[in-house]
């Protein structure tokens, strides 16, 4: 155990970590605006959520070079829990470093435990330890794919998070894609006239937009690494096994929903199709939304119409061609773009809606009703309706999130 603490902590050492020295190497890096997010006050208890391939632990270890510029380096802990066994090895491990902090003469630590859902009932040793109020003067921080929020473990610390505070992290949308690669947008508020102020730079954007669409927001892909779309399914596969859940019937209910795209559909539908009842289909569905992959968008009118077809949508668009392939199935360019839409409206709004009657609106949220569309649109619509073809598409996106 102390041989493998050691080789987690290289900066105790004053040796720099091996993910560090990857980020470095990489064309296009950029440090996640998430992490500043994390509570760092003694006692915070941290929960970081997101999927796989994200960029979490790369962001938890930039997060760890700051802090042991200005803290003694043994006061900062790490530990990848893919490495352990069980909830005894995690115990062991959490008292080997508090002897460790406690020999050093350290007051605070900052402890940080990656893929913490790689051990089953992991929240029964850290509650254990925040009753005993072993970390009273620390901040502890845990990373987890989005598992932590399919067995719902966040909730399981009512009044034990100090100032910690839970955070998802998601893909780069559209925006943060133009800063990383150096187009900063400023955005006001008011779409229309933002979206003005952005067209002498419209070439470049529509060539990142492009570029997005194949890319979008993970770190491999947008470095264009070889394995992104190998390692973005070996992950992704890993987590449907872990859930319990049948990739073949996964693969089915993906397929399913691509090519009905961008219809709205029942998961009734779905699921004479693939010989399987709408319950099961919901669960998958479930599954999908809690591993932020996937999302819906209900009906609404007057008010939302909770039982009638809804549009699903994939939150990134490289998840989206990844899965594709994955399932053997082609998404309309018209789907495509409206995914994309659908996403970074339910990441700025929390919902997104859609109406369909004398006529149709893809995106509703808040008060934003939005036409989105491959080409030139046919019809008239009504003067609240904003029509997004694919020359307005990437500036609106490059000022709503």
């Amino acid at each position: 155990m102390h041989e493998l603490i050691e080789k987690h902590n290289p900066w105790w050492f004053g040796r720099e970590d091996i993910t560090i020295n990857a980020w470095r190497s990489q064309r296009i890096r950029w440090v996640p605006k998430w992490i500043h997010e994390i509570s760092l006050t003694p006692f915070s208890f941290n929960i970081i959520t997101g999927s796989r391939q994200v960029g979490k632990t790369t962001g938890i270890k930039l997060l760890i070079q700051q802090l042991v510029e200005q803290n003694p380096p043994e006061s900062v802990f790490y530990f990848n829990c893919d490495f352990l066994p069980d909830i005894h090895a995690l115990r062991k491990l959490l008292e080997t470093y508090m002897e460790f902090k406690r020999s050093k003469g350290l007051a605070t630590s900052y402890i940080f435990l990656d893929e913490i859902t790689s051990v089953p009932e992991w929240w029964r040793i850290l509650k254990g330890f925040i009753d005993l109020g072993a970390f009273e003067k620390d901040v502890v921080t845990v990373t987890g794919s989005s598992s932590l929020r399919l067995r719902g473990e966040t909730e399981l610390f009512p009044g034990r998070r100090g100032e910690g505070r839970t955070i998802c992290v998601y893909p780069l949308s559209f925006r943060e894609f133009l800063e990383v690669h150096g187009v900063q947008v400023e955005a006001t508020g008011d779409l229309e006239k933002d979206m003005r102020r952005l067209l002498p730079l419209e070439s470049t954007i529509r060539e990142l937009f492009n570029r997005y669409l194949e890319a979008g927001g993970y770190p491999l892909s947008i470095n264009s690494h070889p394995s992104a779309e190998e390692q973005f399914i070996a992950a992704f596969e890993g987590e449907i096994l872990r859930a319990g859940r049948s990739l073949q019937l996964t693969k089915e209910v993906i397929a399913a929903i691509i090519r009905k795209a961008p219809s709205p559909t029942p998961y009734l539908a779905i699921g004479r199709e693939i010989g399987i009842s709408y319950k099961t289909v919901q669960e998958y569905v479930e599954l999908l939304k809690r591993l932020l992959i996937l999302d819906e968008a209900l009906y609404r009118s007057d008010a939302i119409k909770w039982r009638k077809e809804r549009k699903f949508f994939f939150l990134d668009p490289f998840a989206a061609r990844t899965l594709a392939l994955w399932v053997d199935e082609k998404p309309l360019e018209a789907a495509l773009y409206e995914w994309v839409v659908q996403a970074h409206l339910q990441r700025r709004f929390g919902a997104v809606y859609y109406y369909r009657d004398s006529y149709e609106v893809d995106c509703i949220a808040r008060d934003l009703k939005i036409e989105v569309k491959a080409g030139k649109p046919h019809r008239r619509y009504p003067k609240k309706v904003m029509i997004l073809d694919r020359e307005a598409l990437p500036l609106f996106l490059s000022v709503i999130v």
